[in-house]
């Protein structure tokens, strides 16, 4: 758990309860911050429904589609009313990330098919916070095909224009210095994800953020080395939105798998659980990649470090292309992934030949360790449960500033 009075206390591991949001359909919950006294029902859907295909992966954002009036507001809006959920000034007081850095760098975004509303809905997002301009006219947003062509950009799909939404605007409110490279797939499927992870890196992008995922297989050992091996490149994947349980590409030996939390205010600090939805657990088919020393996984263990995800403490997003337009509020370890691949890219450009999965590991002490919250049931397992030290659902924890992601 996590209570932040300043950066030594948030790493003492302190116990302070708090309330874990569960994104279940229809769910009573106590109040998050900002909320109203008395309980409530949230209620969410996935924007991507999970795909029954073999080598298929369905985006991992969660909406909130009932209740977001009584989650917290944003702080730092322009707007006459603030939109629910948490915004930049929210991320950075929790995580302490530095005012500014980032400036030059590239924070791709690889998703599935087209938002033709991307870099106007995200010019609305930047524009209510206060960010500075980032579009194709000034240079910091590009947005590509599969084949690096902004001329060959796939059909469009609303519930992926939600998660494009979304993971553009949490790489706005970690990193507003950050130019953005958007890679549209032209389909859901691992290879055509997995070649625009590829084409992501061909045109320089040192961090890559990829909110997806599906079921394991025998071939995944196979993707890594076909899609995710780019040492020098720090390539983050959301662990999953269904509890406890593997998904691909996560338990790749080659990437930073990005676990989730309940973020609330405490105080004058923040206090932070295993959420409920978090992937976690052991790999049926990838090694253990060397820095994992955890010991009830003789392969890949899934997570590595972790970050908000719970819908009950969701963040703010604009998106127009999706089923309702406006700003609205989401969960998911979608959320995760791309708040900590702009966190690594406020860190510096990793070293040359490294594995930036291994960084966290050099420096766990500079991270806050979260040591509440359960996400299934597995006999009791830091597999499933927030502990002291290394645990599934969280890994080695959340940021505190960008310590742990330099290397």
């Amino acid at each position: 758990m996590r209570f932040t009075l300043s950066p030594a206390a948030r790493r003492s591991g302190l116990a302070l309860t708090a309330a874990a949001g569960l994104a279940l359909t229809g769910l009573s919950l106590a109040p998050t911050a900002g909320a109203q006294s008395t309980p409530h029902r949230l209620s969410t859907e996935r924007s991507c429904a999970v795909s029954s295909t073999p080598g298929s992966m369905a985006c991992l954002a969660l909406k909130v589609t009932a209740g977001a009036n009584t989650l917290a507001k944003s702080t730092g809006s322009r707007a006459a009313a603030a939109p629910s959920g948490y915004g930049p000034a929210d991320l950075a007081s929790a995580y302490s990330l530095p005012a500014d850095g980032g400036a030059g760098a590239t924070v791709a975004i690889v998703d599935a098919y087209d938002d033709p509303s991307a870099e106007a809905d995200l010019a609305t997002y930047r524009a209510n916070y206060g960010l500075p301009e980032c579009s194709t006219a000034n240079g910091c947003f590009q947005k590509v095909g599969q084949d690096g062509s902004a001329s060959s950009l796939p059909a469009p799909d609303q519930g992926w224009a939600e998660e494009i939404s979304l993971d553009l605007d949490m790489v706005s409110a970690v990193c507003p210095q950050c130019h953005i490279l958007l890679v549209e797939a032209s389909s859901s499927s691992i290879a055509d994800l997995g070649t625009s992870v590829n084409t992501a890196v061909s045109l320089g992008a040192k961090y890559v953020s990829n909110s997806y995922g599906g079921g394991e297989s025998s071939s995944d050992p196979s993707f890594d080395s076909q899609y995710f091996d780019h040492p020098g490149v720090a390539i983050t994947v959301s662990a999953g939105d269904a509890g406890y349980g593997v998904e691909y590409p996560a338990a790749s030996q080659y990437v930073t798998s990005i676990g989730g939390t309940s973020l609330t205010r405490a105080g004058s600090g923040w206090s932070e659980s295993a959420w409920t939805g978090s992937g976690s657990g052991c790999s049926a088919y990838d090694p253990k990649p060397a820095w994992q020393q955890d010991s009830e996984c003789s392969g890949r263990t899934v997570s590595d470090v972790s970050a908000v995800a719970d819908p009950a403490t969701g963040v703010a997003v604009y998106d127009t292309y999706g089923g309702d337009p406006g700003w609205e509020v989401f969960g998911g370890t979608s959320v995760a992934s791309p708040i900590v691949a702009a966190v690594y890219a406020l860190a510096g450009t990793p070293s040359g030949g490294s594995y930036p999965a291994s960084f966290p590991y050099a420096h766990p002490t500079a991270l806050t360790d979260v040591t509440s919250g359960s996400n299934g049931s597995c006999a009791g397992s830091y597999l499933c449960t927030g502990a002291a030290g290394y645990d599934g659902p969280t890994g080695l924890g959340s940021p505190v500033g960008v310590t742990a992601f330099q290397g």
